[in-house]
């Protein structure tokens, strides 16, 4: 899972970017919260725990290392694509919103979990002391 949520992670940071960009050049600066939700529970949430799976290799092989993934890959971009579209005007795909959001705060909360189970202190002391 470690690996998998750095590669995803490098995707959305690619995606933040670049709506970043596009921001800067059309003077769309409504869309604010879309890059930054891109930015921080895409790219650098994702990374972080990707660098925490691979450390604590027990925790990024458990079912709540799986599932932390997929709801929150999952989660994400509902959460984004109606935000984007709400944020344009659009309200159609609104209840998008409170979906991805529901999907990725269980995400973190398993996350949040799996951490306190599966991440032991003997371990960082016995990688060091190596």
């Amino acid at each position: 899972m470690g690996v998998k949520l750095i590669k995803v992670s490098a995707l959305y940071f690619v995606l933040g970017v670049s709506l970043g960009y596009y921001m800067s050049v059309a003077h769309a600066y409504h869309l604010t919260g879309v890059h930054a939700h891109v930015n921080l529970l895409g790219w650098t949430s994702m990374t972080l725990a990707g660098l925490i799976y691979i450390l604590f290799p027990k925790a990024g092989s458990s079912m709540l290392g799986k599932i932390h993934f997929w709801l929150h890959n999952i989660g994400l971009p509902l959460m984004m694509v109606g935000l984007f579209l709400l944020l344009q005007g659009n309200s159609a795909l609104e209840v998008l919103i409170p979906i991805g959001a529901t999907c990725v705060l269980v995400a973190v909360i398993l996350f949040a979990v799996n951490v306190l189970l599966n991440v032991k202190k003997e371990e960082v002391e016995a990688r060091f002391q190596k």
